[in-house]
């Protein structure tokens, strides 16, 4: 008696297990291609998982795949009907199950509230991830005083909301006692709606017997969602909280498929240790009413799976000939190049003619820029920024260095996939790069001249008292001095050889290092040679002058070091903050980052940096 009741305990245990794990298992629950040549699909898998199964089409690895799993991030419509037949119980059982559904939500989820009657409402102002404000769009919700349901309209009314949602997992779900009465949309635009939208529609339906279940039925099988019938109001939380389970275990895939209409295609997706599942579907003529029919000029064989292979190899072998006809030209030009010489053949200059030519093409888009651009008050200061950095380029060739690097970081993020808003910023960066190297090069060169330049005075005013000239005294700088400051007055002496006077020669060089100190120098040494007087001691003073005003500025830094340090903090802080929270927890920065409330805040923060950067910036300066 005691083996015969363990028997029948085992047998009862596996009875009640059958049903879950039927229940639980693998499932391939729709396959869509209304958006043919792409192919959608929804996934169940039997319990939660970051890593997607793999989907195969007629055993083949599909191209393209993407996929979503709807356990990490998605937009949630709650369809609500607050029509006649919801009064009462109902209706306050459908609206507790919702606050529950919410209550439960994954942080980052969004969710809107809409509610149909007579006509489709969106209770919320839009999608958000904060469950208050979906609290207070359910609080809100009334029985509707006129008869009537919109169901469909609803559907095609929150679709258009959901297909411009960020979130590629796009759910609807929907609460109804009661039969579609007066939509002005069918079931099929309400089912291509929310096919175009990408969203899943859920159906919790409060059965009567005069309820017609099969247009909600086959509306969620369409689009990858489920039905759910209940005869009893106080179900509704049960199928809220099945369908939140059931969502946590859903993918959601999309890729492109090689097959033509009138074909028959077998969507199988596999999980190990959970099996596979496979669904059917044959590409209806319908379902490729944009998409152009084949070339008459291409075997109909090319579009099965050999031929994109085969095309492949062509284009491979067309590649190594291309190849090897370029290598054999260069090898044979390189050696006619060798022999020109010893064998009198004028050809040996044709490398050299297609660099002069190359040159000259380059030389006319240079005019044209410098044409277009030449006379700009911006152009004039980037010449000057680049003469005080010492860099041996031309105006217009930084120009373009700027621009090529812009533009080439453009195409490679392109290639990657970037968002067009990412793409700008990238090049933003890439063609600041270049002009920030220039820019601190320019800072560090005039920083040097600046401490260098009580020295060059002192320099200049010995070599007076020795009984030199002027002129010997800046070449007494350059022989003894360090660039930058023996480099400038070295070209101002080259200047006044070759017959510039020299006053407009220092003039033009104070303009070219952008010192003011040199200005009041230069300033002197002029008033100096008109008035008469000894410059040697004129030079001493004026050297004494510029150390003292160094010696102040270096004390206002010193005094202001805290300040600006606190400004550097302060600025610091938020991009410190943002990146280690979204290192340590992404899903709790995923609102900012990829929402459009989330980006607002980061233009209003970006904004009010700059403010506060530029209030302190002028705190701490100081200019004597």
């Amino acid at each position: 008696m005691r083996r015969i009741r363990l028997i029948l305990a085992g047998l009862a245990i596996t009875v009640l297990a059958l049903p879950a794990a039927a229940g639980a298992e693998l499932q391939v629950r729709s396959v869509d291609a209304s958006a043919y040549p792409t192919i959608r699909s929804s996934v169940v898998t039997s319990k939660p998982s970051t890593i997607a199964p793999a989907v195969t089409e007629n055993g083949l690895p599909v191209a393209a795949l993407e996929a979503t799993n709807l356990a990490r991030a998605k937009s949630v419509v709650l369809a609500i009907d607050r029509s006649q037949s919801m009064k009462g119980k109902p209706l306050g059982e459908a609206i507790a199950a919702a606050r529950a559904f919410v209550a439960g939500k994954p942080r980052s989820d969004r969710i809107a509230v809409t509610t149909f009657a007579t006509k489709p409402v969106f209770v919320t102002g839009g999608f958000s991830a904060e469950p208050g404000e979906a609290f207070g769009a359910l609080g809100s919700i009334a029985v509707d005083p006129k008869q009537g349901t919109t169901l469909y309209d609803d559907i095609v009314f929150a679709a258009r909301r959901l297909a411009r949602e960020q979130f590629a997992g796009r759910v609807i779900i929907i609460v109804t006692d009661g039969n579609e009465t007066r939509s002005k949309a069918s079931l099929e635009q309400a089912t291509a709606a929310a096919r175009a939208a990408q969203s899943a529609v859920y159906v919790v339906a409060i059965e009567s017997p005069r309820f017609n279940p099969e247009p909600l039925e086959q509306l969620a099988a369409q689009t990858g969602g489920r039905y759910f019938g209940t005869t009893s109001t106080e179900g509704i939380v049960g199928v809220y909280r099945t369908i939140a389970h059931e969502l946590a275990r859903t993918w959601r895939f999309e890729y492109l498929t090689t097959a033509r209409p009138g074909d028959q295609i077998r969507v199988q997706a596999s999980v190990i240790g959970e099996g596979s599942a496979t669904k059917a579907l044959t590409i209806t003529q319908g379902d490729a009413l944009n998409v152009p029919s084949p070339s008459k000029l291409v075997p109909k064989d090319a579009y099965g799976p050999g031929g994109p292979l085969a095309i492949a190899i062509a284009v491979g072998t067309l590649v190594l000939l291309a190849c090897l006809f370029f290598l054999a030209g260069i090898r044979d030009s390189w050696v006619r190049s060798r022999i020109a010489a010893h064998v009198g053949d004028g050809k040996g200059n044709t490398k050299k003619k297609r660099k002069e030519r190359r040159s000259e093409m380059m030389a006319a888009v240079f005019r044209v820029t410098e044409r277009a651009f030449g006379n700009l008050k911006q152009w004039r200061w980037l010449g000057r920024m680049l003469e005080r950095a010492d860099v041996p380029l031309r105006t217009v060739e930084f120009f373009w260095i700027v621009v090529g690097s812009a533009f080439g970081v453009a195409i490679l993020s392109g290639l990657f996939g970037a968002s067009p808003v990412v793409m700008v910023a990238l090049m933003v960066v890439a063609g600041m790069i270049p002009f920030s190297w220039v820019w601190l090069k320019m800072r560090k060169r005039l920083r040097a001249f600046e401490d260098q330049l009580p020295d060059l005075l002192i320099t200049i005013a010995a070599s007076l008292k020795a009984g030199h000239s002027f002129k010997q005294g800046l070449q007494a700088v350059v022989d003894e001095g360090q660039p930058p400051a023996n480099a400038e007055i070295k070209r101002v002496l080259t200047e006044t050889s070759l017959g510039r006077p020299m006053d407009d020669a220092l003039a033009e060089m104070a303009e070219r290092v952008g010192s003011k100190n040199f200005e009041f120098a230069i300033t002197a040494v002029t008033i100096q040679r008109q008035v008469g007087g000894s410059l040697a001691t004129l030079f001493d003073m004026v050297a004494d002058t510029v150390r003292q005003r160094q010696q102040f500025a270096r004390k206002i830094r010193a005094l202001t070091a805290m300040g600006r340090m606190s400004a550097y903090t302060l600025i610091g802080i938020p991009f410190f903050i943002a990146g280690t929270v979204t290192l340590l927890n992404a899903e709790y920065m995923h609102p900012l980052y990829h929402t459009s409330a989330g980006h607002l805040l980061i233009v209003v923060a970006f904004v009010m940096m700059a403010f506060g950067s530029l209030i302190l910036k002028k705190i701490v300066s100081f200019r004597g």
